[in-house]
């Protein structure tokens, strides 16, 4: 079961990088189209980015799930996956601003998309408290 553990920890850490950086990356996406007034390679780089870690997601899921089951599903392990269907819900919506963003519709202000990038960051304080403690 380690080996279910390993791959798991490595998805989330490669998917995590994607629910940091993607929503900073549009403020940085947005300057950069008002400036040349066309797609640039920021933007290139931000959708590469946001596809690749949708895999590691997917990845990190079924492991996790896999791994709950063989604990049994004890209840953090429900709460965990609670937070995580949370964060999904954020990569989701993410994805759909790189659409638009894709297509030069940038709706979003920068503290918007600074504050909306601040909450993963305290969903995933929340999953690391679950895991590490499993108070329930």
């Amino acid at each position: 079961m380690a080996w279910v553990k390993i791959i798991h920890i490595l998805c989330v850490m490669g998917w995590m990088t994607s629910i940091f950086a993607v929503p900073r990356a549009l403020i940085y996406w947005r300057r950069e189209w008002d400036r040349l007034g066309e797609f640039g390679p920021l933007g290139d780089l931000t959708i590469r980015l946001y596809r690749f870690s949708a895999g590691l997601a997917v990845i990190a899921i079924i492991t996790g799930l896999w791994l709950g089951w063989d604990l049994g599903f004890p209840a953090w392990v429900h709460a965990k996956l609670t937070v995580v269907a949370l964060l999904a819900g954020h990569y989701i919506w993410t994805g759909r601003l790189v659409l638009r963003a894709r297509k030069g519709i940038f709706e979003q202000t920068d503290f918007y998309l600074r504050v909306f990038n601040e909450i993963s960051v305290l969903a995933t304080i929340g999953v690391l408290w679950l895991v590490v403690t499993q108070p329930f």
